[in-house]
């Protein structure tokens, strides 16, 4: 992991390429977003690729999770 501002990078989200293509139910979003933290959950803290799969797996669940609420609360 650089620390370098000027090395190219990825990042975790990219508005332009990772938009939902719809807004899902708020009670969908809340289910999905349980069942990511049970999945999540016992996930070792030492495997690089678990703690990876875990942090887009639980980005995704939230993204969805405030777009849901945005959209419930008319915003």
């Amino acid at each position: 992991m650089s620390t370098n501002p000027t090395e190219p990078y990825t990042p975790l989200h990219d508005p332009k390429m990772d938009a939902l293509p719809y807004t899902p139910s708020l009670s969908y979003a809340i289910r999905r977003a349980r069942e990511v933290l049970d999945e999540r959950a016992t996930a070792n803290i030492h495997n690089h690729n678990e703690m990876l799969h875990a942090a887009v797996s639980l980005e995704t669940s939230l993204r969805r999770l405030v777009t849901a609420l945005a959209q419930e609360a008319g915003r």
